[in-house]
């Protein structure tokens, strides 16, 4: 069985792990353009996950029997819908599916058409609209924090909480004017009330009708602990049973998962592959910030570890609309992600650094290269602003945790920064939940 992973980053090496690790048979595993520690475990092609058509001419040569896509850009653009035209197997959803995440506009009306709890918002296409809508009355008095969020995908960098109007004004006209690092210019943004809660990732694999639910996860975006300092890709992230009940789980299939389901159904596209909520848990009950239409990075990190079940089955089966007749089963474990990054991160970053202490880190512990390269002497150097995700699972989340560390203490290199608060540890290092 021959599959490619289209990505390059910390994700896609931990679906590549997971595929080798969870196939009861061989696999010959490839990635597309990969990276300098998924090149290990896999064949790398220099092929931009932008370029469909390469993509499909390698696919079609190399005789590969799925490809699972990894990043939300190529999903956005269509590739699921061009390699099905060229009668090829693909894990992903479709073009039209995926603008559940390609357009935050579009994301918060489908919600508003299925009755999904969510933020009140408005929609802004410039300054001026933007302060129309802020003196609405929507969002309270000009002290109040509000939520600005870039329209399209914006490689994490697109949400910015303002702690008043003013401060709201400037954040929608820099992301209008394209002035965020990575970020891109926004052709519009979306206005929310800033709501006030714990935030949760549910993630779950659905095949158009039926679905099956991942562990709970819960990211950590800002660069600076005690969340301080601007939104990042993630800088960490962690699975454990506190972060979402037995009953919050039930409350959300009923009123997000569900109602999400049917409304992609009742609007022709029928969702197929996997789901990510991003979620408020707040004193009135949960509220859907976003969907995200593919796994989250570094959340895929922490919860693949703790797949049981072979994941090329689980991606198989969303295809073939059979993941009710799947078991995906998981360990009952917790799991915890710290993301390592260059200096400067998540501005101008430094490359080039070489990475050293990746040898002593042996055992359960799993690190997962997003930004690394090879050097002319074979060594691993930097090549991006996060660059590895060290894992771990373990009983109980603390004891993840502090694997996680003392791995972390065993790597090194010029300018390497990382939160020393993930999973927010208190001064014995025992998990504070909630």
């Amino acid at each position: 069985m021959k599959v490619l992973v289209i990505g390059s980053g910390g994700r896609e090496h931990a679906i590549l792990w997971s595929l080798k690790q969870t196939s009861p048979l061989p696999l010959d595993l490839y990635c597309a353009p990969g990276n300098a520690g998924i090149a290990e475990l896999a064949e790398c092609a220099s092929i931009p996950p932008g370029n469909h058509a390469s993509l499909i001419e390698f696919v079609k040569e190399k005789g590969i029997d799925l490809t699972i896509v990894g990043p939300e850009t190529p999903l956005a653009d269509g590739i699921v819908d061009s390699f099905e035209d060229a009668g090829l197997a693909i894990a992903g959803p479709s073009k039209a599916a995926a603008r559940l995440e390609a357009s935050k506009a579009f994301a918060k009306d489908f919600m508003r058409r299925h009755g999904i709890p969510t933020a009140d918002y408005r929609v802004a296409r410039s300054t001026a609209d933007v302060s129309d809508a802020l003196s609405s009355g929507a969002f309270g008095p000009a002290t109040t924090r509000v939520v600005v969020k870039a329209d399209g995908l914006a490689a994490g960098k697109g949400v910015v909480i303002a702690d008043s109007h003013e401060e709201a004004k400037d954040a929608a006209r820099a992301l209008l004017a394209g002035e965020v690092a990575d970020a891109g210019a926004a052709e519009q943004v979306v206005i929310e009330e800033a709501l006030e809660g714990t935030e949760a990732s549910l993630l779950l694999f659905a095949d158009g009708n039926a679905y099956a639910l991942m562990p709970a996860a819960r990211d950590h975006k800002r660069i600076g602990e005690h969340d301080s300092g601007p939104n990042t890709g993630g800088m960490g992230a962690i699975t454990d049973a506190s972060i979402l009940s037995s009953e919050m789980l039930a409350r959300l299939e009923r009123e997000v998962i569900e109602p999400t389901l049917a409304g992609c159904r009742s609007e022709g596209f029928p969702y197929r592959g996997v789901l990510f909520l991003g979620l408020m848990l707040t004193k009135n009950g949960p509220r859907l910030l976003e969907y995200n239409v593919r796994f989250g990075d570094p959340e895929t990190q922490a919860i693949l570890v703790r797949l049981k079940t072979s994941l090329l089955d689980v991606f198989q089966a969303t295809r073939s609309g059979r993941l009710g007749e799947t078991k995906v089963e998981w360990s009952d474990e917790a799991s915890a992600c710290v993301v390592l990054a260059s200096r400067g991160y998540p501005g101008r970053y430094e490359k080039g650094a070489s990475i050293d202490g990746l040898e002593t880190v042996v055992g359960d512990i799993q690190v997962f290269h997003a930004g690394t390269t090879k050097n002319g002497e074979g060594d691993f150097v930097t090549s991006g602003g996060r660059v590895l995700g060290v894992t771990a699972s373990a009983a109980t989340l603390g004891v993840a945790l502090k694997r996680c560390y003392e791995a972390v203490e065993r790597i090194r290199w010029d300018g390497m920064q990382y939160r020393r608060d993930i999973g927010r540890l208190n001064e014995v290092g025992e998990h504070v939940s909630g």
